[in-house]
């Protein structure tokens, strides 16, 4: 059996779950998520626990026991507490503003870059004197979050010899040492 997948879920109180037919509807103080189940896949409530329990032993059904698990696990730990990702701008000239939803990067290239952000996704710049700027990213839905910065990491990734680019706050850069002159 799944390790992941029969570990159960403390549903807090201040969470709703819904299961009608397949489809797992989760609301809270954060927002309102929902998943849709396959058909090997079930859930049984208990209280304040959730089971998600599986029809057979097939390979794909086994898989999809553990990943709807943590899928479902991720819903109530989303409209109850939150998401977060940070990124942080490492390099010269390298800068971080946002009007509303729209996040302006400049990093280095010839143009800004403007990139729009969903309305589920709370956005915040800091830029202090002397730090690098960093990019906040809150949300209820974990999914979205990663999505979006990943794809803010991905306009300027960080390079393994100065270490400059767009990096997650924490990340630790593999750094590679430089040509050295000949004698």
């Amino acid at each position: 059996m799944s390790r992941v997948g029969k570990a159960l879920i403390n549903v807090p109180a201040d969470v709703e779950i819904k299961v009608s037919g397949s489809v797992v509807s989760v609301k809270g103080k954060l927002g309102e998520l929902s998943e849709t189940l396959p058909e090997n896949i079930t859930i049984s409530q208990e209280g304040t626990e959730l089971t998600v329990l599986r029809a057979n032993e097939e390979k794909q059904t086994r898989a999809y026991h553990g990943l709807y698990r943590a899928l479902i696990a991720n819903m109530i730990e989303g409209v109850s507490q939150g998401f977060e990702k940070k990124l942080e701008l490492v390099g010269v000239g390298y800068r971080a503003s946002n009007q509303g939803q729209k996040l302006d990067l400049s990093l280095g290239y010839s143009h800004n870059i403007l990139f729009e952000i969903p309305s589920e996704v709370k956005l915040e710049t800091v830029s202090d004197k002397g730090k690098n700027p960093i990019v906040i990213l809150k949300s209820h839905d974990k999914q979205l979050v990663g999505m979006i910065a990943a794809k803010i990491r991905g306009f300027r990734k960080p390079e393994p010899y100065k270490g400059k680019g767009v990096k997650y706050v924490g990340e630790y850069i593999r750094r590679k040492a430089g040509k050295t002159a000949s004698k």
